[in-house]
């Protein structure tokens, strides 16, 4: 699958990287990776948005319940998995996005997950 659509990631708008049922919240969560550190690609900012909004359209026009029928009507949130947590730029950036998207009823939350040794 990776020869004919390419590496999950933010890098790589054109897939859906995971998707996820939180079991505490019920929420279906559309995963972003991000492996890059901060700060290390000068159009970054510009891939997360891109597949930012390419999420929200994948659930907000409908495309997740087709694709998935038994997630329906349920809440919808994105998260970026980043290895470190955004500083400066990338922090103003992810605030952006999560007011952005609850304005859409979609959450969105960062999740740090530092590379193993």
């Amino acid at each position: 699958m990776v020869a004919e659509f390419g590496e999950p990631g933010v890098e790589n708008a054109t897939i859906m990287d995971l998707i996820e049922v939180d079991l505490v919240s019920d929420e279906v969560v559309l995963v972003m990776i991000e492996r890059r550190p901060w700060g290390a690609d000068p159009r970054q900012l510009r891939q997360i948005e891109e597949k930012i909004n390419r999420y929200l359209a994948y659930a907000l026009d409908g495309h997740l319940a087709e694709h998935y029928p038994q997630y329906q009507g349920k809440r919808v949130a994105i998260r970026l998995d980043c290895a470190a947590a955004p500083a400066g730029e990338a922090l103003r950036f992810v605030g952006a996005a999560e007011h952005a998207m609850s304005a859409h009823g979609v959450g969105f939350v960062v999740k740090v997950t530092p590379p193993g040794p």
